[in-house]
């Protein structure tokens, strides 16, 4: 039997535990938040920024404070970049959502290889991405080959490897990969390194996903090699509801990336007003209009807390949280016909843990209204967030506790 004990003390060790109190939090609030890897929580410090920016920056410098706000897409990409995603300056802007970056570099990417006939993505990839590639593949008259990954431990070295041998015996040269590094719904790490020299092996630009890795997983874009990468800002980062996403591209292939959106804050010379559109030479290409202020400094106030905590430190925790809770699986939930549907691995499981039950939803349902906040996932899996800047362990017991009060009633 795991005492409610046992994770008190685990609390009361805790070297992170005090970043929980710069995180609105109620007094007295008995909810058990585990949804941080679809919304996290509202730092403190953003409050602060955003009346500091609204009452004075716009509120008395009016257009004036252009002159600060101008850069914020680069300058916050940097930061962003070179804390969490292992980029190095220049490779990282602020922009746009996911879902229009990720199309944003897939059409730049496709341009950059004419000849290729086939776009290899797997089936355990986030439903955006499916879409988008779905529509440049019919607007182009392109393959869509999408291979099967293990729907928990998603996608590996064999089976896209024998996605790209699949499309070179039949004579399609692979235009681009598109995978995600940590799997939205089982929350398995990809190993970035192995399967981007896949791709580079038979001469495909990769595209990673990374909207269920920054802020929870180390990310080494540098190291892996890869070409391109989006993610969104609302997860771990803590940045908002639709706060803008990233868009990331290697400085060795930006030369030949052209985005395909051409708008005035991607130009060369934004001011000068040129009738002809002269593309930036950098990653400025990838932002197009005028910049949402207030949602990216949202993002600077969330990468800073994150710097402040330290990416070992928040992957400790969360190996320790997500471990804690498949332990109280195997003790509580799998009695009760439950499985999991996350890695064991500590070494390849990110920051959430999924477990499946034939009356998912209805648990999920059922949970939500006793103060447990969680999602689903179809068609049976129940999805606990544990973001490691304000996740207890006592909330991990207490939220696991209430499910299985409530499957065994």
């Amino acid at each position: 039997m795991i005492p409610r004990a046992q994770a008190e003390a685990r609390d009361a060790s805790d070297p992170l535990a005090s970043f929980r109190d710069e995180f609105a939090v109620a007094a007295g609030d008995s909810t058990v938040y585990f949804d941080g890897n679809s919304l996290g929580r509202l730092p403190y410090a953003t409050l602060g920024r955003i009346e500091e920016v609204v009452a004075r920056e716009w509120g008395t410098g009016l257009i004036r404070s252009w002159e600060s706000w101008v850069d914020l897409p680069t300058r916050v990409g940097d930061l962003l970049g070179t804390t969490l995603l292992g980029a190095r300056p220049g490779e990282v802007a602020i922009a746009d959502s996911t879902t229009v970056n990720l199309f944003k570099l897939a059409d730049a990417a496709l341009d950059a290889h004419p000849h290729g006939r086939v776009i290899v993505t797997d089936d355990q990839n986030f439903p955006t991405d499916h879409y988008v590639l779905q529509g440049l593949a019919a607007e182009r008259g392109l393959e869509l080959r999408t291979f099967a990954s293990d729907p928990v431990h998603g996608p590996d070295g064999d089976s896209l490897g024998a996605a790209l041998r699949a499309s070179h015996s039949t004579g399609g040269d692979v235009a681009l990969v598109c995978l995600s590094h940590v799997g939205y719904k089982s929350g398995a790490i990809a190993d970035m390194n192995t399967l981007t020299w896949l791709a580079h092996e038979v001469g495909a630009p990769v595209l990673w996903d990374l909207s269920h890795s920054v802020g929870s997983v180390p990310v080494d874009l540098t190291g892996s090699g890869a070409d391109l990468a989006v993610g969104c800002t609302y997860k771990y980062v803590n940045a908002g509801p639709g706060a803008p996403a990233f868009a990331y591209v290697r400085a060795e292939v930006q030369p030949f990336v052209r985005q395909p959106i051409w708008g005035w804050f991607g130009q060369e010379d934004q001011f000068e007003m040129g009738s002809e559109y002269r593309p930036s030479a950098g990653i400025r290409q990838q932002v197009v209009g005028t910049p949402p202020v207030l949602g990216i400094v949202a993002v600077e106030e969330g990468v800073r807390i994150l710097a402040r905590a330290g990416m070992d430190a928040l992957r400790a925790k969360s190996v320790e949280l997500t471990g804690f809770a498949v332990a109280l699986h195997d003790e509580w939930l799998a009695p009760l016909g439950f499985t999991l549907a996350s890695p064991r691995d500590p070494a390849r499981r990110g920051s959430h843990v999924s477990v499946a039950h034939p009356e998912a939803r209805k648990l999920c349902q059922a949970l939500i209204e006793q103060g447990v906040v969680l999602d689903f996932r179809t068609p049976d899996v129940a999805r606990l967030g544990l973001a490691p800047l304000y996740t207890r362990f006592v909330d991990v017991w207490d939220g696991m506790d209430r499910l299985r009060a409530l499957a065994a009633s």
